[in-house]
């Protein structure tokens, strides 16, 4: 396994530097190391960021037939981290004033006025507490029939009553922002918010010049695989980044100051809870802790049943204060890549760690609460 240091990051280094950037190096290999080797996980990209100082870490292969090294140029498939780039996109539009929250579906797409879906707020969607949006899509449902089935729809719950993780609900909340930005998704997102948030290597289509470095995932049996995209899956799992991008984001998650506005409000925007569901605050594609989190709630906040089950949901009155004692994450998976971003922004740290391959949830979460516990101040 090799492992490979941004070199650009910092040149010349002083002896105390380079001591702790060594540190650093040390406290992700620890944490990494066991977890590749258990999962069989043929290549990761790992990036941190502590004080505004950003480090990428790169681990094994992004291609086992051709035998590529995992490099700074490697795109991973982001699975449901893209969820938040599209909560970003929409809040950027609620910012300019082309789209609200508490707007309906109707007011963007009139054929779902009067459906029960038109209950549900543009929030709502955005939050999945819609009332019972399933995980997926029907097998069935094609971008021919899918207006159909949100007309067809039947809730389960009261708007607001319940969380129920929905790649459905995300969709629709991108594609109405879209329609509210008068664009198409992809056009939003690759002309739009990439270059705004310094985002060169993020992409929902990759272009021919890209495809070299973008790398295989890998399935249970070792067996490589890209994702196949289904209904608006560019808006629910279909961005492919490099590490060192999406440390930028989270960069810019943790100091939004550093972005012109209206960005920098956009990104604000997505940092409010609306909802407190189980162990964690729902908002805006993040998911929300107070810090410091043990790792036990971390956990519990991204288990399988916050995932496959309907989860009561309590409507927040206020943001919870300060965002300085708040960890922010979010997970993301594809058939072949296994994926975690959090950061905390009132200790200026955060960690991205992408994998080609879907291994378990709690190992992601228990090795990137490894490295954030050894990053905090």
């Amino acid at each position: 396994m090799t492992v490979t240091l941004v070199a650009s990051c910092f040149a010349p280094l002083s002896s105390h530097a380079a001591e702790n950037d060594a540190h650093i190096r040390a406290i992700v290999d620890k944490a990494i190391g066991p977890v590749m080797a258990e999962y069989k996980v043929p290549g990761m990209a790992v990036a941190v960021t502590v004080d505004g100082k950003p480090y990428v870490f790169n681990y094994g292969l992004a291609s086992i037939k051709d035998n590529t090294p995992v490099s700074e140029a490697t795109l991973f498939e982001l699975g449901s981290i893209s969820k938040v780039l599209t909560a970003t996109l929409a809040s950027y539009a609620q910012v300019l004033g082309k789209l609200s929250l508490d707007d309906h579906p109707g007011k963007y797409m009139p054929e779902l006025q009067g459906s029960p879906i038109d209950k549900a707020s543009v929030l709502n969607l955005g939050t999945y507490t819609g009332g019972g949006l399933p995980l997926q899509f029907p097998q069935e449902v094609t971008d021919a029939t899918k207006i159909d089935y949100f007309r067809q729809w039947q809730p389960q719950a009261a708007p607001g009553a319940q969380r129920r993780y929905s790649n459905p609900s995300l969709g629709l909340f991108g594609h109405l922002t879209a329609l509210a930005l008068k664009s198409d998704f992809a056009d939003a997102m690759e002309q739009q918010l990439f270059p705004q948030l310094g985002l060169k290597s993020s992409y929902i289509r990759v272009p021919d010049s890209a495809m070299p470095n973008y790398a295989w995932g890998y399935d249970e049996d070792n067996k490589p695989r890209h994702m196949n995209p289904g209904v608006f899956a560019a808006a629910g799992y279909g961005v492919r980044a490099t590490a060192a991008d999406m440390l930028r984001f989270v960069e810019a998650n943790i100091d939004p100051q550093r972005l012109d506005e209206p960005m920098r409000r956009a990104v604000n925007g997505t940092q409010v809870g609306y909802f407190k569901v189980g162990a964690m605050v729902q908002g805006l594609g993040w998911e929300q802790y107070p810090y410091p989190v043990t790792l036990q709630r971390l956990q519990a906040g991204n288990a399988y049943t916050m995932i496959m089950e309907p989860n009561a949901a309590k409507r927040l009155t206020a943001r919870p204060a300060g965002s300085d004692k708040i960890l922010f994450n979010k997970t993301g998976s594809t058939g072949g890549f296994g994926n975690y971003v959090a950061f905390v922004p009132g200790k200026k740290i955060g960690v991205v760690i992408l994998a080609n391959k879907n291994y378990p949830i709690p190992a992601r979460i228990k090795a990137a609460h490894a490295i954030l516990e050894q990053l905090a101040p």
